[in-house]
């Protein structure tokens, strides 16, 4: 299974685009926020089940604020982030995936990609398609693949 992990298009949708097209072939798409209205397309443009969730841009959106889910045997947590203090680390969030039994994390709102391991939970953001702020400014997104042994493996790419 291939799921495409992507955040903070915020109504851009070129490097989306572009995204979905290096990509190849996957089987889920998980957006983690800041659509500003972009929802539609996102859903319009995919033949495949989607997560999104609403980001501190999506203000008109009637996304939910997070969402819990089973991929493979994984337990998932989405959330953009920013009601958990991403901005200021990670422990707030892998607190609050831990007492929910999340095996996964996934946050956005840095704009900056993010994979470590916290506490036995694997904590992820695959940085911003549209305003990416880490070294280089390239556009990012994420893949999880859960290989024939029901194991998550993890790759960030960028547009």
């Amino acid at each position: 299974m291939r799921i495409l992990i992507v955040s903070d298009t915020h109504g851009h949708h070129r490097n989306f685009d572009r995204a979905v097209k290096k990509a190849g072939k996957f089987d889920m798409l998980i957006h983690l926020g800041d659509l500003e209205g972009g929802e539609a397309y996102v859903e319009a443009a995919l033949d495949c089940p989607v997560h999104m969730v609403a980001g501190n841009n999506d203000f008109f959106s009637d996304l939910k604020r997070e969402e819990e889910f089973e991929i493979g045997g994984y337990r998932v947590m989405i959330t953009h982030g920013h009601y958990y203090y991403v901005s200021m680390g990670v422990e707030v969030l892998v607190g609050e995936a831990r007492a929910r039994g999340a095996d996964i994390v996934m946050f956005g709102h840095t704009h900056k990609p993010f994979l470590e391991e916290r506490e036995g939970v694997i904590v992820l953001n695959p940085g911003s398609l549209s305003y990416p702020r880490q070294q280089g400014h390239r556009g990012s997104y994420m893949i999880m693949e859960i290989n024939e042994h029901g194991e998550a493996q993890f790759f960030t790419d960028y547009v």
